[in-house]
């Protein structure tokens, strides 16, 4: 699997060009927001509880230890946190046994980026054990760099993971592209200073500031994402449009 921790990537200046390309795993690359929320509710299910739909936009996106800590408090189950976790962890991973459902255009984007030697990197509030597991099916090969929610003491939406995925590919985050499907992800990378595309999945995000929104990743790709942070210099409150960028 790729290391979580490889030495760093030197990058030359070019201006004020894109420099490397961080990616957002559930949701965004893989169709999984819905078996994750369907293993959640065969667990608390197992456990003797049934948990309300309305739930599913509070825990979405969010890191293990945020969303099994609410679901533990509103349902009042008798189960501590790293029991649940570790429940949880198993539960989803028996689902990914048959392959890991890409979203539509993550194949392609990931090939362009690999092709044209853009540096990526995966950056996940998913804990390891499980994202090694989705490594299988996206190609370690596409990432330089991969870090999991369970590796650092601050995941999302604190701006920790991608400063850290910066920093490891030698990249200024004023000059990466994200690309994230959630409102804690977006929050995130916005707070890192980097640009950000948001494909929304569950819950919807309003464009706003330095943040793009696209309706799926088959709009998204190398030139868009260049063109996105070559043109990112946009007042505080006005959004980046689709058209401005091409």
């Amino acid at each position: 699997m790729t290391s979580s921790l490889p030495a760093p990537i030197t990058r030359t200046a070019d201006g004020a060009g894109l420099q490397a390309v961080l990616l957002d795993m559930d949701g965004t690359l893989v169709d999984t927001e819905g078996s994750w929320w369907d293993a959640e509710v065969e667990v608390f299910a197992d456990l003797g509880h049934e948990l309300e739909d309305t739930w599913r936009h509070i825990v979405v996106g969010g890191p293990m230890a945020r969303s099994a800590g609410f679901l533990i408090e509103a349902t009042g189950a008798e189960i501590t946190l790293g029991e649940l976790t570790v429940l949880l962890n198993h539960k989803f991973t028996e689902r990914l046994a048959h392959g890991v459902p890409l979203m539509p255009g993550a194949r392609r984007l990931l090939t362009e980026l690999r092709a044209h030697r853009v540096p990526a990197a995966l950056v996940s509030a998913t804990h390891r054990v499980v994202m090694d597991r989705m490594l299988r099916w996206l190609g370690p090969e596409n990432f330089a760099f991969t870090v999991a929610g369970d590796e650092l003491r601050h995941t999302k939406p604190h701006p920790d993971p991608y400063l850290l995925a910066a920093a490891r590919l030698g990249a200024d985050p004023g000059r990466c592209a994200v690309v994230e499907d959630t409102s804690t992800g977006v929050a995130s990378a916005e707070a890192a200073g980097c640009h950000v595309v948001a494909v929304p999945s569950v819950a919807p995000i309003a464009p706003e500031g330095r943040r793009t929104v696209v309706k799926s990743l088959e709009e998204v790709d190398l030139a868009f994402l260049s063109a996105l942070v070559a043109n990112g210099g946009t007042r505080p409150g006005r959004p980046l449009t689709r058209d401005e960028t091409t």
